[in-house]
């Protein structure tokens, strides 16, 4: 009983404070909002982004509901935004471009393309794996789709994440600036070779990691753990800015507060 007084007490806390602020701004007379419209939407914002933030507290009922309406409108919203990007101007527009003619523009006088009966079929297959009994059937269509998306993407992959990494690596070791000798950039491309060659021996297992090679797996190890470091520091200042995002939205629009205060 006490565990859950002092969570309902934090909670209280938590969107009590901020609500009590906005309203002794409104008192004083500051113009936050412009419509009733708006005012709606900024509180229901400040509540949604307060109720995930009391995740970090504990789990709470609050923080399941703004979690379970998250995953509900972007469902919805994905649904309905496959349908008019995806089915209607891909299969309609193609088997009956007479029927949508009057929502996509370039359809008028077009004969259709029965060949768009066989993703047709595929996608009705595909749905039956919302039934028990013929849910195998799916796998004929969920097949189709992962190996085109294989082939199709493989040219892509390769050229992206193997053939341009593998020539951009491929440099001279010693680099001229205007028929000058440049140290900065020749120390930049020596870093880049001994790196590489040090990550590629760390994967070699067919010789004892032991005296060169050893000391060149080692080095290998490093060059790894700050290329994930790198990649990873990216990623969170990605989430930082979000935050900062969300921070800036409670605070300026709508506790109505301005930068200096």
């Amino acid at each position: 009983m006490k565990g859950k007084l002092k969570k309902i007490i934090i909670l209280a806390i938590i969107f009590g404070l901020p609500a009590v602020i906005g309203i002794v701004q409104m008192a004083r007379g500051k113009v936050l909002y412009t419509s009733f419209g708006q005012a709606l939407g900024t509180w229901f914002g400040a509540f949604l982004t307060l109720a995930i933030v009391s995740f970090l507290y504990d789990d709470n009922p609050l923080y399941r509901f703004s979690e379970a309406l998250f995953i509900g409108v972007s469902a919805a919203y994905w649904m309905v935004m496959g349908f008019w990007t995806v089915l209607i101007p891909n299969l309609f527009g193609r088997l009956t471009p007479w029927l949508v003619s009057s929502i996509i523009e370039g359809l008028e006088g077009k004969k259709p393309n029965y060949f768009y009966l066989i993703p047709l079929i595929f996608g009705i297959l595909l749905l039956m794996r919302l039934s028990s009994k013929f849910g195998w059937i799916s796998r004929w269509a969920l097949a189709f789709i992962v190996g085109t998306t294989a082939g199709l993407n493989f040219v892509q992959y390769a050229i992206s994440d193997f053939t341009e990494q593998v020539k951009g690596s491929i440099i001279p070791l010693i680099t001229l600036n205007g028929g000058k000798f440049s140290i900065l950039g020749t120390f930049s491309n020596t870093v880049l070779f001994l790196g590489i060659i040090c990550g590629l021996i760390y994967f070699f297992f067919s010789v004892e990691h032991k005296g060169f090679f050893g000391v060149a797996s080692r080095i290998g190890i490093w060059i790894l753990m700050i290329s994930f470091g790198a990649s990873f520091g990216f990623t969170v200042m990605g989430r930082i800015a979000l935050l900062v995002g969300r921070v800036e939205f409670l605070l300026y629009d709508w506790l109505g507060l301005t930068p200096g205060m």
